[in-house]
């Protein structure tokens, strides 16, 4: 039974609907209640596998191959949460396991453990405790931790009446004026059409939907391969334009490549953010330096947690980033003013994952009281490049 509701959590709470997200906060009750190593480690395993059901459909979308592949990532992705909650998992209840989860929450929060660590229960406190901040994080850790402790029913009471008076007063901040974020329909031939076409059109798609605006967002990838003539191209298209375009790019060397968002307006054009946590295995592969071979897409783990576009600070999310905690954490210790989230999502086709992406990026932004903006690109609606925005 145990089992089976670890299930039922981790496909509730992770459906890409943002208000069944504290449903997740169950997870360590369940954890905490079993009766055996074996059966907490088989609960855990559950909710993780569960709760990223996505993932063999999208690596086989990705991939263009048969589900085998993902299958064998789901599972080996399912190793480091599971592993973690089977060590820590105590027979003995009350306080030892309280204590027990707080370091497990933790351990799953922070690199390296962190860098898969998917479906985090701290995740829904942005539902509990809009505007509350650090407080409002802190809040849902003790809630957590007296979950999985001897007084669990009234901390699920506590849980229940939050929820309930979270979903009557429903409020989201306010995106600055002259702010927009595009989404585009391209599928996968965003950013791999290097034509002049693709960029004048995407570049005539920018400057119309930025009409008013100040600053447009473009998703993840959207110009391809970052270089000096790309750059040119998009300042001239910008001339007689008072937008800024934020876009995704990749800038590649002979060690590998940066995911990086870059910002562009008809007098500048620079690299504004490297991703710190690209997708690993897909993107991030560190293990094939040891073969002599580059490295994939660089993991920037602590780098530029906030940069500046005209005079406002914002924390950037790329893609990956918006599912785990620490880059938005990073983030917020240096107070931006607003939060963007681009993505690539035309391999989630059949799956909630970008739904779920962008229902983690409006919780922190609830929660820490950030507005936040935007941009993914997912399956194409058109087979030409008019109509880019759906």
């Amino acid at each position: 039974m145990l089992i089976g509701l670890s299930i039922a959590v981790g496909t509730i709470a992770w459906s890409g609907n943002m208000m069944t997200l504290p449903v997740a906060m169950l997870f360590p009750l369940l954890w905490a209640k079993s009766p055996t190593r074996v059966i907490a480690t088989a609960v855990s395993a559950g909710y993780f596998l569960a709760a990223s059901r996505g993932l063999p459909q999208g690596v086989a979308n990705f991939y263009a191959a048969d589900l085998w592949p993902g299958l064998l990532l789901w599972v080996m992705a399912s190793v480091s949460f599971t592993l973690v909650h089977a060590i820590l998992w105590t027979g003995h209840p009350g306080r030892r396991t309280g204590l027990r989860y707080l370091l497990a929450m933790v351990l799953m929060a922070l690199p390296p453990f962190g860098i898969v660590g998917w479906a985090h229960p701290l995740t829904a406190a942005g539902i509990l405790f809009p505007g509350w901040g650090w407080f409002g994080l802190g809040a849902t850790a003790i809630l957590l931790v007296v979950i999985s402790g001897r007084r669990w029913q009234i901390a699920v009471a506590v849980l229940f009446g939050l929820y309930a008076l979270s979903a009557t007063d429903w409020t989201q901040p306010k995106v600055p004026d002259r702010w927009k974020g595009i989404d585009l329909a391209l599928g996968q031939s965003l950013g791999r059409d290097a034509s002049l076409g693709y960029h004048r059109s995407l570049i005539a798609t920018a400057r119309a939907e930025g009409e008013g605006a100040h600053v447009v967002v473009l998703p993840e990838s959207a110009l391809g391969f970052w270089t000096p003539t790309v750059a040119r191209l998009w300042q001239d298209g910008l001339q007689g334009s008072a937008v800024t375009a934020i876009a995704g790019a990749a800038v590649i060397d002979a060690a590998g490549y940066d995911n990086v968002m870059v910002a562009i307006s008809a007098a500048d054009a620079r690299i504004l953010y490297r991703e710190r946590m690209p997708v690993p295995v897909s993107m991030w592969q560190p293990w094939r330096v040891w073969m002599g071979e580059d490295v994939g897409a660089r993991a920037h783990f602590f780098a530029n947690p906030v940069v500046e576009v005209a005079g406002i600070r914002i924390a950037p999310l790329i893609c990956y980033e918006q599912l785990i905690l620490w880059p938005i954490l990073q983030s917020m210790l240096h107070a931006p003013d607003i939060i963007v989230a681009t993505g690539n999502g035309w391999w989630t086709s059949g799956t909630s994952i970008v739904a779920i992406q962008q229902a983690n990026s409006v919780g922190w932004s609830r929660l820490f009281g950030v507005p936040v903006i935007t941009a993914f690109n997912q399956n194409s609606f058109h087979s030409e490049y008019r109509g880019m925005t759906r």
